[in-house]
């Protein structure tokens, strides 16, 4: 391909994604294909020729467009969205083309110099204190990894890295049942070994850890003879949007002297509205804090901030510099690859610079504060609707309910045949978690482009739902 074809194909790809996000209201939100169609769908051996591009875009659209949920639908009320704005687009359209490697400073200045420019916006924006830095990580499970690293460092006097676990007394890190599964891999990887990890019993409606529990627990380990590395809390845990007491832990913290992340990877953007700070009181305590402007800022898929207390604590356990990374010493010069799990970078600053100016915080804030006010209508409509009933309240735009009929004698079932019938039809895509051990539906309300009209639209499809199954369970 030659460049003025790279340009009649760059402006084709720019109308069609136009089109597409036009009318993505007519596409099922998730993929309807079975399992295995892509795979059949692709020759089993590479080409030995070079094909037409016109060719390979027909194959794009018949083959894999079939077979991809999207993301982007207003409609899509699963998990969290992965929010992709035009200006996010444009913005990584321009990182592919100049296709930078961002790992020190000197390989791209403007890259690392946006990097911290922009995590600072991101701090005040959400409102913490002027005494974090960060750093922008692929994903949370990242920064969470990297916070579970620096966890095990700190209390082996960082020692770890040199010498490894082998024959020390095994370290502790402790979190409630609600966290993201991104807590229990970092573990794994970290070496600390799943049994290491201690699950805190939850308390009250906001599902937190019971400080009680928590203390108790951490005594228990020192009265064995075992270490206390850290401390992991949420703030809107993806089940149920459960939210730790951050004053509580971070109490708890100190009196041990205990390393605290927190997790605030999908409510974590919604601070950027100080009514919803309550959420996270005290977070300023917190030795390091990540969020995702990828989920609910509107910023390109994959993008999260990573908001340290201690940088030279991210930096003695993650850095490590052979020869041909060493650059000549400079006032003020960051390598943020020191701060990450990978040498590679992107650069993701680019993207939330673009989203920020574009949109303002003005914007962005009216957008989640609808979100928000939608979901709770929408709770609201579903708690009067017979034959469903509020299981957890709304924490910002996420609740769970459930689908119940009195001569079921198997709920479980009957809401997991709910939810996938849902899904094969394609009007809305919900899914499904479990609280107190009972399957039951989750939903929540994020998506960039959705519209009051789209998520109400939900009661619609719940109920004729019901009804059908309603009419079809035997008496």
């Amino acid at each position: 391909m030659d460049w003025p074809e790279f340009s009649r194909w760059g402006a084709r790809i720019s109308e069609w994604a136009r089109v597409y996000h036009e009318t993505i209201r007519s596409r099922p939100v998730r993929s309807q294909v079975a399992s295995g169609d892509i795979l059949k769908a692709l020759p089993e051996s590479p080409p030995k020729l070079g094909t037409d591009m016109e060719a390979i875009f027909t194959d794009f659209e018949e083959i894999v467009m079939p077979g991809i949920t999207h993301w982007q639908h207003p409609r899509f009320f699963a998990y969290f969205p992965a929010n992709a704005t035009p200006p996010s687009m444009l913005a990584e359209f321009l990182t592919s083309i100049i296709a930078p490697q961002c790992m020190l400073w000197q390989t791209s200045p403007a890259a690392t110099e946006m990097e911290t420019r922009m995590i600072d916006w991101l701090r005040q924006s959400v409102g913490l204190a002027d005494d974090f830095s960060g750093v922008i990580q692929d994903t949370a499970s990242t920064a969470t990894l990297a916070a579970v690293l620096t966890m095990r460092e700190r209390a082996l006097n960082w020692q770890g890295n040199e010498e490894g676990l082998s024959g020390k007394r095994p370290l502790r890190i402790y979190c409630s049942c609600e966290v993201h599964t991104s807590v229990d891999r970092a573990i794994w990887i970290a070496g600390i070994g799943q049994e290491n990890l201690i699950r805190v019993p939850t308390h009250g409606s906001t599902r937190a850890m019971d400080p009680n529990a928590l203390d108790a627990n951490i005594a228990e380990d020192i009265a064995a003879g075992l270490t206390p590395a850290g401390i992991v809390a949420c703030i809107g845990g993806t089940g149920t949007g459960a939210c730790d007491n951050i004053t509580e832990v971070c109490d708890i913290a100190e009196k041990y002297g205990l390393y605290v992340h927190v997790d605030a990877a999908w409510a974590g953007a919604a601070m950027i509205c100080s009514e919803f700070r309550g959420l996270w009181n005290d977070v300023d305590r917190a030795n390091s804090v990540v969020f995702n402007p990828h989920k609910w800022l509107g910023v390109q898929f994959d993008c999260s901030a990573h908001f340290v207390k201690e940088p030279d604590d991210l930096v003695r356990t993650l850095a490590i510099n052979p020869e041909y990374l060493r650059t000549s010493d400079r006032d003020g010069v960051i390598n943020y690859s020191e701060w990450s799990i990978s040498l590679g970078r992107r650069f993701r600053a680019l993207k939330i610079w673009f989203v920020l100016r574009v949109y303002g915080l003005d914007y962005l804030k009216t957008t989640i504060r609808n979100h928000v006010e939608w979901s709770q209508q929408l709770c609201e409509m579903i708690r009067a609707e017979p034959n469903f009933e509020i299981i957890t309240e709304p924490v910002l735009s996420l609740f769970t309910f459930r689908f119940v009929l009195q001569n079921s004698s198997d709920l479980d079932s009957l809401n997991q045949s709910f939810v996938d019938r849902i899904n094969d039809q394609g009007e809305i895509y919900i899914t499904q978690t479990r609280v107190n051990g009972d399957l039951v539906i989750r939903f929540q309300a994020a998506q960039f482009e959705a519209t009051r009209d789209d998520v109400l639209y939900a009661l619609n499809v719940l109920r004729e739902m019901s009804r059908s199954m309603i009419t079809s369970e035997p008496n």
